[in-house]
């Protein structure tokens, strides 16, 4: 887990796709570099891409993965974090137990 936390920090976290890639880590076992080919692949961007905090903001905003804010202000059409993982995990094809017990409630 530690890791998987560094490598996270490293790719700016929630800023870039270190968080994504570190799911696909924990989730499937896979090593960073193949992570990283793999988020990149499903998000349509390079693997330079997955650590520029600007781009990725932007495509985050798009798919509505949840984006880190600098100030108090948000988006008018931002998920909320619930909504985001269940977001991601459509995006990269990987359970998350929160939206898993979502769908399960929901009847999905």
């Amino acid at each position: 887990m530690d890791i998987a936390h560094s490598c996270a920090s490293g790719m700016n976290g929630l800023r870039a796709a270190g968080d994504l890639v570190v799911r696909l880590q924990m989730s499937r076992g896979m090593r960073l570099k193949e992570a990283k080919a793999v988020v990149a692949d499903k998000l349509g961007v390079t693997t330079r891409d997955l650590s520029d905090p600007l781009a990725m903001h932007e495509l985050r905003g798009r798919l509505r993965l949840g984006r880190l804010f600098e100030t108090e202000t948000t988006y008018f059409r931002d998920p909320s974090p619930l909504e985001a993982k269940w977001h991601i995990s459509e995006t990269l094809g990987i359970p998350i137990n929160s939206v898993i017990k979502l769908r399960a409630g929901l009847g999905f």
